[in-house]
């Protein structure tokens, strides 16, 4: 296994003050079970560098960690743990804050420690995460029949992607790989067209947050990009809550 590369800019090892106690029996999260959601979670906590609590074999006592990197495309997480602590076999439960939301999730013992730095261990994601309170900002799934779309240029090259879903704080594309060729995690996207429905056209800054491949019955072969926007004003914010409104009134929110 190569070394995981930290982000230099995030926060410092965590500390017992940091700790977030597991939910407590009665409370009713919401399931979190799409790959796309979970990869865009686990890289909010390694981007920040935001504590995670690890109960290891039901242990009331905290084990302290961090996210150091995120591979979307196994997927895999490369979690580190506080120095001179160790993660034991068999199952550990994770809890952490992301934002307003408490983040909680199960791995059964999938996880290989790297020889040289036995507090460091690469895992797969979890299969669900539990969720205690709705993200931020709300995300709706464009409508059906509907095609909305993304389009830009970068690098004098004309890119046309279909989005997926939208929010407040973001958008979702996708498309097939060879048209999402130099579009990679951290890339800024200047002036991106967003078509919005019929007659709703918004011209945006986008930063790519996360990318993943996957396999659509019907389209095949698929690249998921999930951007956030930069530099909203407060009329473009005002102008996507509206039309958020709009779309999800008698629609269920994803």
């Amino acid at each position: 296994m190569n070394d995981p590369i930290p982000n230099p800019l995030r926060k410092g090892a965590p500390s017992l003050a940091d700790v977030a106690e597991p939910m407590a029996p009665g409370t009713k999260p919401h399931h979190m079970s799409d790959p796309w959601d979970i990869g865009e979670t686990l890289c909010s906590l390694a981007d920040n560098g935001d504590a995670i609590s690890v109960y290891a074999n039901g242990s009331e006592e905290a084990i302290m960690a961090r996210v150091l990197s995120v591979d979307d495309d196994l997927p895999q997480f490369v979690l580190e743990l506080n120095e001179g602590q160790t993660l034991p076999p068999g199952s550990a439960t994770f809890v952490s804050w992301v934002q307003s939301a408490k983040l909680q999730f199960t791995i059964n013992g999938e996880w290989e420690a790297y020889p040289e730095r036995p507090n460091v261990y690469l895992t797969n994601f979890p299969g669900h995460c539990l969720v205690l309170e709705r993200r931020e900002s709300t995300r709706l799934e464009t409508p059906l029949g509907v095609y909305y779309l993304a389009a830009f240029v970068l690098e004098g090259r004309p890119y046309e992607l279909q989005l997926y879903d939208f929010s407040a704080g973001g958008i979702g594309m996708r498309a097939h790989p060879r048209d999402t060729v130099g579009l990679y995690v951290g890339r800024k996207l200047s002036r991106v067209r967003l078509e919005l429905g019929p007659n709703k056209v918004m011209i945006a800054d986008l930063e790519i947050r996360l990318s993943r491949t996957f396999r659509s019955f019907l389209l095949g072969e698929q690249v998921q990009i999930g951007c956030r926007f930069l530099n909203l004003t407060d009329a473009m914010r005002d102008e996507l809550l509206t039309l958020l409104d709009n779309l999800g009134s008698g629609r269920k929110v994803r």
